[in-house]
């Protein structure tokens, strides 16, 4: 059997013009990067929304070691749409190359259904990391350098709160002392690096609408206060405007394609479990005016990725999803039930039945914003008939949902085309009624606690006292209108990495709150989860290297 590597390069790209003609995208709005990828000029986008394409999101079970297949899903189901003669483009983040270093090894799709070209798109791609970690870090260093220069502000330095980014995985970088030298290197204080993917410049950059609207969004971001505990901003330092300089070209969506075809918009990449999880505002919307579908992701599981979906990008954003879809595997739900990695290829189907709570509870959560999900079971090659037909049945009868058995990894669009006219007809039936899970008036700690109660299983909530305080504080300062962002482990309903299932009736610990006034919304921190990950004991960049024809092996 091929790798995803190895099928990616076999395939014949066109060149990206003729995939941006399929959309109505001429030549002078495109800034080509090599044949396959180009960036599309921001101003043709916004006088060129000619209509409002129906919204698809794909979602999953939550992910564990065994693999469920949500962007290969993603890539498929757009695929097979465009089969069935729906014009579909499809939105997606842009890989971190930490998880790419780390255990993910790439991010691009598998098998039959992957964007292209994946090398590039797994490694650098168009840059815009790299400038969101430039912008990020622009602004702690201007930080530290008005302290230095007198702190006309009157900073307090025990309250600097912005820290510094990069994007990979680096344990060592968590925790750190900057300035030390002496005098001319400033005032020493604690300092860290959090990944990229979790900094509040890349929120806040997927979730603007322009240029302008992205600066007044840095503009809001606060990086610390003062001894009167007066918040300081990046427009107080003078910031905003430089590092809206740095983002100016990597603001325009990236265009790429599918082993078959279908245009792809892959722009952003905020992590589902520390940040928001979507793909950029621009690229979906600019996607929704150029199509009649958009399928996009968003990130981990239902619980992480779908609710701040729904409850974040979509109540700023105007969205409202015509479709929603929930990945699962035979393998992820036998993990759930109870078996080990190493056994999963034996059938199982009494694990299954055990596992299938956490798809339940996934499709019942969905319903709980006014959509009917359908569940497409993403097929591995061990997979028994018998297991098949009861996950089917199970879906069915207990949960009172639809699903569909999908080979889009082995066949590309066509394997999942069955899925795909069910989608399309449910979009089309305009039976969605989207509300979001709370109002914007409700308290941060209730929003909380509504998400814990109503998605996670939970009793309750417990805020340790530091983050109550904080909480209140935002209240008090005006934020208690915005959206909740859960920071907590993907692999659980609850804060414990190793409870799957569904668990109920749990304690969710609020260990932290986190203020991100540009981005437009507050993070809870949870249980023990980090934003900036460790790499594993074996990383993939160990198995990353160049041939000795310069040809790149170890992204799969």
């Amino acid at each position: 059997m091929p790798s995803d590597i190895e099928i990616a390069r076999a395939a014949r790209l066109q060149p990206i013009g003729a995939i941006a003609e399929k959309l109505g995208i001429p030549d002078e709005a495109l800034s080509p990067y090599g044949k396959y990828v180009a960036k599309v000029d921001l101003d043709w986008l916004k006088t060129n929304r000619r209509k409002q394409g129906k919204l698809v999101l794909v979602t999953a079970i939550n992910p564990t070691p065994a693999g469920e297949g949500k962007t290969t899903t993603t890539v498929g189901l757009g695929d097979a749409l465009n089969r069935i003669g729906r014009k579909t483009v499809i939105a997606l983040r842009e890989p971190s190359l930490g998880p790419c270093f780390g255990v993910k090894g790439g991010a691009a799709g598998g098998g039959h259904a992957q964007i292209v070209p994946m090398e590039q798109i797994n490694l650098h791609f168009t840059g815009d990391f790299h400038a969101i970690s430039a912008a990020h870090n622009l602004l702690s260093a201007m930080l530290d350098n008005h302290i230095y220069w007198g702190n006309a502000l009157g900073i307090d330095t025990r309250r600097v709160t912005w820290r510094r980014a990069i994007d990979m995985n680096d344990r060592s970088l968590r925790g750190l002392v900057s300035s030390l030298g002496g005098v001319a290197n400033g005032f020493p204080r604690e300092d860290g690096f959090d990944i990229t993917v979790a900094s509040e410049v890349m929120a806040a950059f997927c979730l603007a609408e322009s240029l302008a609207d992205l600066e007044a969004r840095l503009a809001r971001i606060i990086v610390a206060e003062t001894r009167d505990r007066r918040p300081v901003t990046a427009a107080d330092l003078k910031a905003n405007g430089a590092m809206t300089v740095l983002l100016k070209d990597a603001l325009q969506p990236n265009l790429v394609q599918t082993l078959e075809g279908s245009p792809a918009f892959v722009h952003g990449g905020p992590f589902a479990n520390i940040a928001h999880g979507c793909n950029s505002l621009i690229a979906t919307k600019s996607a929704l005016s150029l199509g009649d579908f958009v399928v996009t992701e968003a990130g981990f599981g239902a619980d992480l990725g779908a609710e701040k979906f729904l409850d974040i990008k979509c109540r700023i954003g105007g969205l409202a999803p015509a479709a929603v879809v929930i990945v699962a595997t035979l393998r992820a739900l036998k993990m759930h039930g109870g078996v080990a990695k190493a056994e999963l290829g034996q059938p199982n189907v009494s694990a299954l039945r055990a596992g299938f709570v956490n798809l339940a509870r996934h499709i019942g959560n969905i319903r709980k914003f006014g959509l009917e999900p359908v569940v497409a079971i993403n097929h591995f090659s061990a997979d028994s008939a018998e297991e098949e037909a009861e996950l089917i049945r199970l879906v069915k009868e207990e949960a009172k949902a639809e699903a569909f058995l999908c080979r889009h990894w082995a066949e590309g669009g066509k394997g999942a085309e069955a899925l795909a006219r069910r989608v399309a007809e449910i979009a089309e039936s305009g039976s969605a009624r989207f509300s979001p899970l709370y109002p914007d008036a409700m308290p941060l700690a209730e929003k909380m606690r509504t998400i814990a109660r109503e998605i996670y299983g939970a009793a309750d909530i417990a805020i340790a006292p530091d983050a109550a305080a904080r909480i209140a504080r935002f209240e008090e300062m005006g934020f208690g209108h915005l959206p909740v962002c859960v920071a907590k482990t993907q692999t659980s309903f609850s804060a414990d990495p190793k409870l799957l299932g569904a668990p109920s009736g749990h304690l969710v610990p609020v260990r932290d709150a986190v203020l991100s006034a540009g981005a437009g919304f507050v993070v809870m921190i949870c249980g023990d989860i980090l934003r900036m990950p460790g790499l594993p004991r074996e990383p993939a960049a160990e198995r990353i290297h160049l041939t000795a024809e310069g040809v790149v092996e170890g992204l799969f």
